[in-house]
């Protein structure tokens, strides 16, 4: 029997994975999809789902859901991408990675046919959580959509809830220059006469919402729980929303287990429940080092709207990104009197630091480049006082990096 790390060498070298190759690597299409549902004997049959799509909120509005119906008592299984310290953050069960005999055991069972039918990892991990699910019998999956969601691999499933959390301009090669265009994209999650619940209400893309909802029976329903405080362990303001559309969701899954009392206690344990990482997570406290994947306009405007809210000596911001990212009009939200340390996260779609000078060479900013992320973030480790205050973001690779080094530190 191969060791786990065999088992995942053997997936990062051999299968394309488009969250560290890129474009190369991106598999739109359910046809490939649905031949290795069909030979691993249509799990996705097997329960109960609620799929999650968006640009962003979506691992958020997914792990705030799973906490409650957890907490409310039902077996909740959750696959979510990309994972920040270990591939198994991807697919859990109440909160608990897969076991790793678990994956070994799944890739050596169909290593031939997944070699000769050559599917992607996307596509894989997906099968993987679906037949774990369907093994371990959970009563409800939330199903977070990988990337658009019309041809996203996990669109095979017909849930018993879609969720559209909101609509930006992020990966526009792939998804449309628009928000209706990508909101056309994320759309082609809804099913014919399975409720949606969409997140954000905007004008330009609600009625992209209504007319395939309409076209396919779907009631649909706008998130509806404002002006409400939640007392949640998720501590970034911008979690208010998703917070909303989990709770607008909660009314059309009719789970007869969950109450007013488990309700509250799911959102106020998200994260030990469910083990969430990356979402404004606090890792010292003086001075304060915060970690957020914020990584495209919006989720970079979620971060500057809260550090609006934070007292500080100096703002220092440990970033890096992925190619094809508008680096001048994600750092505009930023305060212009931070101190910036850019750096390349280690995978083949990372914006280098060379290409990073040259696009920040007439900046203003006080920012310098480093040859690591974790060079980066210890210079600004080295440069702070206890009153100052560190933020993590750009790129979810970049925090997964920094999250690392963090824990090796502690170990």
């Amino acid at each position: 029997m191969k060791t786990y790390q065999e088992t995942l060498d053997w997936m990062f070298a051999k299968l394309p994975m488009y969250q560290r190759k890129g474009a190369s690597a991106y598999r739109p299409g359910l046809e490939r999809m649905q031949r290795l549902d069909q030979y691993l004997g249509q799990p996705h049959l097997a329960f109960k789902s609620i799929h999650i799509g968006g640009t962003n909120g979506k691992g958020s509005t997914s792990h705030i859901l799973a906490s409650i119906l957890q907490n409310s008592g039902y077996k909740v299984g959750l696959y979510t991408s990309p994972h920040l310290l270990d591939f198994r953050e991807r697919i859990k069960l109440n909160g608990l990675l897969i076991p790793k005999e678990e994956v070994i055991s799944f890739i050596e069972a169909h290593q031939l046919f997944f070699e000769k039918e050559q599917f992607s990892f996307f596509e894989l991990t997906v099968a993987m959580a679906f037949t774990y699910f369907k093994k371990m019998k959970v009563d409800y999956a939330l199903i977070e959509v990988g990337l658009g969601g019309r041809l996203d691999a996990t669109n095979i499933i017909t849930p018993i809830l879609s969720i559209i959390t909101n609509i930006g301009l992020d990966h526009t090669e792939f998804l449309g220059t628009t928000r209706p265009a990508i909101a056309k994209e994320k759309g082609g999650i809804i099913k014919k006469e399975v409720p949606v619940v969409i997140g954000e209400k905007d004008k330009a893309t609600a009625e992209v919402f209504e007319q395939i909802a309409n076209g396919l029976a779907a009631p649909i329903y706008f998130s509806n729980k404002p002006n409400q405080v939640w007392h949640t362990d998720l501590k970034g303001h911008y979690q208010k929303q998703n917070i909303e559309t989990s709770l607008t969701a909660l009314d059309h899954i009719k789970a007869p287990l969950v109450t007013e009392l488990t309700t509250l206690k799911g959102l106020k344990n998200v994260i030990t429940t469910t083990r969430f990482l990356g979402r404004w997570q606090k890792v010292n406290e003086s001075p304060q080092i915060i970690l957020d994947v914020g990584h495209n306009l919006e989720g970079i405007k979620w971060l500057a709207s809260q550090l609006k809210q934070l007292s500080y000596k100096q703002l220092h911001l440990v970033m890096g990104f992925v190619k094809g990212k508008n680096i001048q009009e994600l750092l505009r939200p930023l305060p212009p009197d931070a101190k910036y340390y850019f750096s390349s996260p280690k995978l083949d779609r990372a914006l280098e630091v060379a290409q990073l000078r040259l696009e920040l060479a007439s900046s203003s900013l006080d920012l310098d480049f480093y040859p690591t992320v974790t060079a980066a973030f210890s210079e600004a480790k080295n440069a702070v006082d206890p009153t100052d205050f560190i933020l993590v973001c750009g790129s979810t690779f970049v925090v997964a990096e920094v999250l690392e080094f963090v824990e090796d530190k502690i170990r």
